[in-house]
C-alpha cells in the first residue's frame, strides 16, 4: 500500500495497530506481519505521493499450482508478467496480471515461513504481542471499487476458483457489489461498481472477538485515529465492525465473526430495496461518505 509520509506510518502500523516489522529493502518499502501469521510478510508499505494500493497477493499451494494458474489466465485471455524471486523480500516469483477493474493481483507461491509468535512444539494459548496496540489475528480480505466488476467476476469464478458468497444486485439486475470467497471465509475479496479504475476501499484485519473490536474502537480513540464508522454490524457476511482511517487516508477495517460459507451455497442476495441493512444492519441506511471515499 501506498503511503503519504512513512515514518509516521510505520508508527502507526506498529504500535496502533499492533504489526511486527519483519524488514525494509533498498527500496524504501516496509513489511509487516500479524502476531499469528506465519509467513513472513502479509502487509507492505511504501512511501509516495497519494494514498493506494500497488497490487494485492495470493498464495497458491505451490509451484505446479503457480505454473498452471498462469498457463490458464493466459488462456483465458489474460496477460501475465513474472515478477523474480527476491524482488519482495522472501518471496518467491510472482505471476502478475491486471484485471477489469483496473487493479493489479499478483499469485505467488513460496514465502519465507518465519513462524508466529508462539512456537510450533506445546505452544501456549497466546502470546504478548497479542495484546501489543489492537493486534488482529491476520489481514484477511480487501474491498476493490472499478468499473467492470462482472469482468472481475469471471476471471476469479472462472480460472482462479473464487466462487460467489453475496452479491447487492441493481434495479437492472447487475450487481453493484460482490463477495468472493477461495475458503470457508465469508470472502477473500470483494469487488463494487465504481465509475474510476483501480481504487482501494479497505484492507480487513481480522479480530477475535466482539470485545476486541470494542477494545480496538477505545485504543484508536485513545490515538485519535479517524474512525470512520461504527463499531457496528454488517448485514452482508453479518461480520462487526470497525472501519478507520490510517496517517494517509487509507481506510483499514478491523472486524471478527461472519459465518463459514461452502462452494456448493446458493449466494446471498441482496436488493436494493435493504441495502441499507445489507451495508449497515444496525443504522439500516448508507452512508454517502463511507460509499464514496476511496484512494
Amino acid at each position: 500500500m501506498l503511503r503519504l509520509q512513512l515514518d509516521e506510518s510505520v508508527t502507526f502500523y506498529t504500535d496502533v495497530l499492533g504489526l511486527i516489522e519483519t524488514g525494509r529493502d533498498d527500496q524504501g518499502r516496509v513489511y509487516f506481519k500479524t502476531w499469528d501469521e506465519r509467513d513472513h510478510n502479509s502487509v507492505i508499505i511504501r512511501e509516495a505521493d497519494s494514498a493506494g494500493l500497488d497490487f494485492y497477493g495470493f498464495k497458491v499451494l505451490d509451484r505446479a499450482t503457480l505454473d498452471q494458474l498462469e498457463s490458464d489466465l493466459n488462456a483465458y485471455g489474460v496477460a501475465t508478467e513474472r515478477m523474480p524471486a527476491g524482488d519482495l523480500l522472501e518471496t518467491g516469483e510472482r505471476v502478475r496480471f491486471r484485471i477489469p477493474t483496473g487493479h493489479i493481483i499478483e499469485l505467488y507461491a513460496e514465502k519465507t515461513d518465519v513462524g508466529g509468535t508462539l512456537p510450533y512444539v506445546n505452544p501456549e494459548a497466546w502470546s504478548p504481542e497479542a495484546e501489543h496496540g489492537i493486534a488482529p489475528i491476520r489481514m484477511d480480505h480487501i474491498l476493490l471499487y472499478g468499473p467492470d466488476i462482472d469482468g472481475a467476476h469471471a476471471i476469479f469464478r472462472d480460472v482462479l476458483g473464487f466462487y460467489l458468497v453475496e452479491h447487492i444486485v441493481q434495479d437492472d439486475q447487475s450487481d453493484l457489489a460482490i463477495w468472493l470467497s477461495c475458503s470457508n471465509k465469508a470472502h477473500d475479496i470483494a469487488f463494487v461498481r465504481h465509475a474510476e479504475p483501480g481504487r482501494l476501499h479497505h484492507v480487513a484485519f481480522l479480530l477475535e472477538s466482539w470485545e476486541k473490536v470494542l477494545r480496538a474502537a477505545d485504543l484508536m480513540s485513545m490515538n485519535r485515529v479517524a474512525i470512520d464508522i461504527g463499531p457496528t454490524r454488517h448485514g452482508v457476511t453479518r461480520g462487526t465492525t470497525i472501519y478507520a482511517f490510517d496517517p494517509s487516508g487509507n481506510r483499514f477495517e478491523t472486524y471478527c465473526g461472519g459465518y463459514q460459507p461452502y462452494p456448493d451455497w446458493k449466494p446471498t442476495k441482496w436488493t436494493m430495496e435493504e441495502v441499507g441493512a445489507g451495508i449497515f444492519y444496525h443504522d439500516r441506511k448508507l452512508n454517502e461518505a463511507f460509499l464514496s471515499v476511496v484512494t
